[in-house]
């Protein structure tokens, strides 16, 4: 009798081992349930930047584009653009070829929301790319956006072949449960977007296509 209680005790402690390392991977790219799919045609949209311009991405067909969803005031966003691989990540790959989009899906009257706040953060992060505004949360729904800072990669024909974390180091600390390349020490650092660049432009398949990303939830309207 002790026996087989000793057994159900285990049974039950492996149990809930396993819902505990469900909850703490639920940023997953399970997780992206927008309707942008890999290997898709990435979702077309228009959206308004900081000076008023409008950009919309159908207009950068012919070159990659990188999407990355923004919070000026997320700490992740505030060490990627201060300390980290964003301070001038987008300022050393884009060209004529390679076209950078930061997009703002923050609500209305939420943290870091509004055309004044993201002027500000431009030239406080001295970001050389456009600060997209979309506070209906459209966009950012359609792509399956959920953290800032979470990057998207769109090849010259308009496919979606990129999705997830800009690394596997939250704020400078490689985490070593994330995924990294075969071979690679478990606490290497793993720079999926620089992987995802290179592989591109080199033509081969991506190594990495689809990672968890990592940072602050992206705050959505609530209607």
């Amino acid at each position: 009798m002790h026996r087989q209680l000793r057994i159900l005790s285990l049974l039950c402690a492996a149990l809930f081992s396993a819902l505990a390392v469900n909850v703490l991977h639920a940023d997953a790219p399970a997780a992206n349930s927008g309707s942008a799919a890999l290997g898709k045609a990435a979702p077309d949209f228009t959206l308004t930047d900081t000076d008023g311009k409008a950009v919309a991405l159908s207009s950068l067909r012919g070159k990659t584009v990188v999407l990355e969803w923004f919070n000026p005031d997320c700490p992740f966003i505030k060490h990627a653009h201060t300390k980290g691989p964003l301070k001038d990540f987008a300022k050393r790959v884009s060209n004529d070829k390679l076209v950078w989009l930061a997009i703002n899906s923050n609500a209305k009257d939420k943290q870091g929301h509004g055309v004044e706040r993201n002027r500000q953060a431009k030239l406080e992060y001295a970001i050389p790319h456009p600060i997209l505004l979309d506070e209906s949360g459209k966009v950012g729904r359609a792509y399956g956006a959920i953290k800032t800072p979470q990057l998207f990669v769109i090849d010259p024909k308009g496919v979606l072949v990129y999705r997830g974390g800009l690394d596997n180091a939250p704020i400078g600390s490689v985490d070593p449960e994330r995924p990294h390349l075969p071979g690679n020490a478990k606490d290497a650092l793993e720079s999926y977007l620089e992987y995802a660049l290179a592989d591109l432009a080199a033509k081969k398949p991506l190594r990495l296509a689809d990672t968890p990303p990592y940072g602050c939830t992206v705050k959505y309207t609530d209607k």
